[in-house]
């Protein structure tokens, strides 16, 4: 990277650092008052970035899973940064949703007084879990030299993570489908679906990280790129068919409580989000350069912008389930400005969000520099 670029760089990340720290500090000081929702519509931008950071964490650790459960030797030079990454994005959706708690100073509260008949509280007790195993296998897999005993326990707190990373997403995906009084979501696929948007845009994100920062430009390199490249390919078409199939079958008929919400998705006043930030963006343009592309630009500028506009995607899966009134007639029962189904982020829910963003980017810089994230035969040239 050249002076000016890392200038501009550095530039930039101040500038999305200091946005952030004016929106938390209007956190503090003034609440959710500035923020956009409702007390028709209370999940907004900072769920859909909870969701959007916890799918770059499951997908990043599933991808880990490959090399150390599995074996695949093509992806071990990235186990480390998979691993890392996907803390630091689990850090990241931790922090956004604590920011959208209306007392974030009973978080605690979790782990003192838990329900356990409610599906928020397993998430966060498997979300301990978690990352108790990141952090341990990372540990592990830093180490330049393994025992055959190390080796053991690596393999075995990668099959654990497993089925952790699917149970903690897949419930996160069940979170929404067990409200049974919002049709949109009441349904057996969101676990699914939200599984596999994991993987797609956790997957999507190492890929550009490979591509882009990986300071050793050898075949090793060039084969994991390959594979990466066509993991997040395969994935995005699946992504496609479940699409279809959740916006397909409920609309068919045009009938039911879905249909109204879908059809605004795709026709309403934010139609762009769907069809230009999500499907031209996000499928199509990036899709046609993975099917076509073999160079290390390519590939890495497509799952950039899959990584970059899957926001777009948990956006669209929170909201649209909200601005309907599940009764008739209710938006009209009362008048207040608290009282609306409408609803779009303010600038004060982007700063957060922004902020967020931004200190993940700053964690991730200094993991970078400090852990041998690069294997062995290229650390110096990583610091450089």
């Amino acid at each position: 990277m050249s002076a000016a670029s890392k200038i501009t760089a550095w530039a930039i990340w101040v500038i999305a650092a200091a946005i952030g720290l004016h929106g938390m500090w209007l956190r503090f000081t003034t609440g959710h008052l500035a923020a956009g929702y409702t007390s028709y519509v209370p999940w907004g931008l900072w769920v859909a970035g909870y969701i959007y950071f916890i799918g770059l964490s499951a997908g990043a650790f599933l991808l880990s899973s490959l090399v150390c459960v599995f074996g695949v030797r093509r992806l071990e030079l990235i186990a480390r940064l998979t691993l890392a990454t996907a803390a630091i994005t689990l850090a990241l959706a931790l922090i956004t949703i604590w920011f959208d708690l209306g007392h974030a100073g009973r978080f605690w509260e979790t782990f003192t007084r838990p329900q356990f008949h409610s599906m928020m509280a397993w998430m966060v007790w498997l979300y301990t879990a978690y990352l108790i195993v990141i952090l341990a296998e990372l540990y592990y897999a830093l180490r330049n030299e393994l025992t055959p005993s190390q080796k053991r326990r690596l393999a075995t707190l990668g099959a654990l993570g497993v089925p952790l990373a699917v149970a903690f997403h897949g419930g996160v995906g069940a979170l929404f489908a067990t409200v049974g009084a919002r049709p949109v979501w009441h349904t057996a696929v969101y676990p699914i679906i939200f599984l596999n948007g994991a993987l797609l845009s956790g997957g999507a994100l190492i890929t550009a990280i490979v591509a882009f920062l990986w300071p050793r430009r050898d075949s090793q390199w060039r084969d994991a790129l390959q594979l990466l490249g066509k993991i997040v390919l395969g994935l995005l078409a699946f992504d496609v068919i479940l699409e279809i199939s959740e916006y397909l079958v409920p609309m068919w008929y045009g009938i039911g409580g879905e249909y109204h919400l879908l059809r605004n998705v795709l026709l309403g006043p934010q139609w762009y989000v769907f069809w230009l930030i999500h499907v031209t963006l996000g499928v199509v343009i990036p899709g046609l350069i993975l099917w076509r592309g073999r160079g290390a630009a390519p590939i890495g500028g497509a799952a950039a912008l899959i990584a970059v506009t899957y926001l777009a995607v948990r956006i669209e899966l929170v909201v649209p389930g909200l601005v309907r009134s599940p009764l008739p007639g209710l938006a009209q029962a009362y008048q207040s400005a608290r009282l609306s189904f409408h609803y779009s982020p303010t600038f004060f829910e982007w700063e957060i969000l922004i902020g967020v963003v931004a200190l993940g980017v700053g964690l991730f810089y200094l993991v970078w520099k400090l852990l041998p994230l690069v294997p062995v035969g290229s650390a110096s040239e990583a610091r450089s």
